[in-house]
């Protein structure tokens, strides 16, 4: 990473940053989140397909999307704005909105996104980044999927795992839910969402820690509302995934 500049905005709770990077990116996210890319371009793996990226793309980014960087032609500049989780929840639901995961630069849908962007860099006032922040998740309705790029067993068996994190999922269980034999199984899902289940799962709990940890539980009392099994195996996963360890992310995040 060459550089990363957190913008300053003026609504409690909103984030904004901008990144410069000639690295290659691969991970789970865990938020929702809207980029723009201002400078460069690169191909990236994600939603089951390669996309390919230039200036004024827009990127839709949920909870558990796996992204992977596949080349960039030399440094790549990006804003990346993510969105208030509740309010995403708020208007459309506990299922997330199943949507794109790019727009073309002229693609008249992204007109929304790219207000948000022009707010959050210009330094708007509090109550024009509310009105561009509403825009944007109304907006993700206009971007909706009809078919989604996973199977309907690799589908259900993400579903499965979001929905069961705290639980012990076997293979076995995992397969029955998909309606798909575990060979086979294992390896459309690895194919499609870019790692095998056992790691989703383990990204996910992951991101469930880090959001407990935003909301002030504490670092000790995460592992059995994760599904882990005690703080050593959360804290192994946390600072491999995260770069350091639960307790100090907690003493450096303020809770929302």
């Amino acid at each position: 990473m060459l550089g990363v500049t957190v913008l300053p905005v003026s609504l409690p709770g909103l984030r904004a940053v901008r990144c410069t990077t000639s690295d290659l990116y691969a991970g789970m996210k865990d938020y929702y989140a809207v980029g723009r890319v201002e400078h460069g371009h690169f191909e990236w793996w994600g939603s089951g397909k390669v996309w390919r990226s230039a200036p004024g793309s827009i990127q839709v980014k949920q909870p558990g999307d796996v992204h992977r960087d596949l080349e960039r032609r030399g440094p790549t500049t990006w804003t990346v704005v993510t969105l208030p989780e509740h309010e995403v929840k708020r208007v459309h639901g506990e299922r997330r909105p199943l949507v794109l995961a790019q727009l073309e630069p002229n693609d008249p849908r992204a007109v929304a996104f790219h207000r948000l962007h022009d707010a959050a860099c210009s330094g708007t006032d509090r109550l024009g980044l509310e009105v561009a922040v509403t825009e944007a998740i109304a907006a993700l309705a206009t971007i909706h999927v009809v078919r989604s790029d996973y199977t309907r067993p690799v589908r259900r068996a993400m579903e499965y795992l979001r929905e069961r994190l705290t639980d012990s999922i076997t293979l076995d269980d995992l397969a029955v839910h998909a309606d798909l034999d575990k060979f086979h199984l294992c390896r459309a899902f690895r194919t499609q969402v870019g790692m095998p289940p056992h790691a989703y799962l383990t990204r996910l709990r992951v991101a469930r820690a880090k959001e407990l940890l935003r909301g002030g539980v504490r670092a000790s009392e995460l592992a059995p509302l994760v599904g882990l099994y005690d703080q050593a195996q959360l804290t192994r996963h946390f600072r491999r995934i995260v770069g350091t360890t639960p307790a100090r992310y907690g003493k450096t995040t303020h809770p929302v």
